[in-house]
């Protein structure tokens, strides 16, 4: 077995499913189920045998003990953290309790696990932290893109908290030896993503009729990764990654905001015209821009490509179009999470032009 933290979330949910598909362990999904935690993701693998839901977080230092004494794992997938920039302006709080505290309070329970482990498998246990390249800071237009040498600057309360464990993640290694990797992945895209980032914002208000609002000038620049080629890369991490290492994982498909939102606009021009025969583009608002707003990432993945082989299947093209397909056909999973707390949200961080 091997136990997957913040398995309900939108990479978790589709790693999940991907390492029930491919690899023959079977998975221990331990979950809160915060605002983005969604069981309905993972509704059809449910009934798998391999797979199990346990309700808890990652900070419960009892239950995670227990868990640990009960599925003897070999390995740990850590995806579980709150991720989404805008609320941690408002609010940074559980942000540090999950991505700082909760981290901590993991690695020390997974450093007492290993310490019971025979030699064998304490040689076989891995620890791999999944982060996010927003731990690096930002770039201007003509810097070369973040390769894993590249100085942490986080600029936003999420990114900070990020920045916390990653360092967390390093210290156990040095210090007691623990059996650790760590990735940090640029922007992710595709089926299951919570409808308050980018990309599935935009396709679900382009559908409802509402406004498709994108902050400041819209020329903020990043690097965006299928959901299916991040996973795929973590799985090659996991088998066969050095310890101590870290790993950044991009899809070399660098585009602004405004241009991610011209494509989902033209994708939906043709999937799903409007009835009143106009383009979705005529449905873009400019809005507010963020406090503290990074102008660009971009990951260089080529530590990852020349060790592991790894290379991402989808351009940002064909990767775009399977996830507006995906929502087209999904429109139950979409009306599921869009609940009255969630409009609040929206109405919160944009105004009323998302209302």
């Amino acid at each position: 077995m091997i136990i997957v933290t913040g398995g309900a979330g939108f990479i978790g949910s589709n790693f999940v499913r991907q390492w029930l598909a491919n690899e023959s362990d079977g998975v221990v999904n331990l979950d809160k189920l915060s605002y983005a935690g969604n069981l309905q993701s993972l509704a059809d693998v449910a009934g798998n045998p391999r797979y199990r839901f346990v309700h808890g977080d990652i900070g419960d230092r009892k239950l995670v003990d227990a868990l640990l004494a009960e599925v003897k794992p070999r390995a740990i997938v850590n995806f579980a953290a709150e991720s989404h920039v805008d609320r941690s302006i408002h609010g940074a709080d559980e942000f540090i309790a999950t991505n700082v505290v909760g981290t901590f309070h993991l690695l020390e329970a997974t450093r007492g696990y290993v310490a019971s482990l025979t030699p064998e498998a304490r040689t076989s246990f891995r620890f791999l932290h999944v982060s996010t390249d927003e731990v690096y800071g930002s770039l201007n237009m003509d810097d070369p893109a973040f390769t894993e040498e590249h100085a942490y600057q986080p600029n936003s309360p999420y990114s900070a908290s990020k920045a916390a464990s990653d360092h967390l993640v390093r210290a156990h290694h040095h210090t007691y030896g623990l059996p650790v990797l760590t990735t940090n992945c640029s922007n992710n895209y595709g089926p299951y993503h919570f409808p308050e980032k980018l990309i599935p914002l935009m396709i679900t208000n382009a559908l409802a009729g509402k406004n498709l609002p994108v902050y400041g000038d819209g020329k903020n620049v990043r690097d965006w990764l299928y959901v299916e080629d991040h996973c795929h890369a973590i799985r090659l991490a996991l088998a066969k990654g050095r310890l101590g290492e870290t790993y950044n994982i991009g899809g070399r498909n660098e585009r602004n905001n405004l241009e991610v939102v011209h494509a989902i606009c033209d994708a939906l021009d043709q999937l799903r015209p409007r009835s009143d025969g106009k383009s979705y583009r005529e449905q873009i608002v400019f809005v507010t821009d963020r406090p503290g707003h990074d102008r660009r990432y971009a990951i260089d993945a080529t530590k990852l490509e020349n060790e592991l082989g790894w290379r991402a299947q989808e351009s940002f093209e064909s990767g775009l179009r399977k996830t507006i397909q995906w929502y087209l056909d999904n429109a139950e999973w979409v009306s599921g999470v869009t609940s009255g707390a969630y409009r609040d949200w929206m109405t919160k961080q944009y105004g009323k032009v998302a209302a």
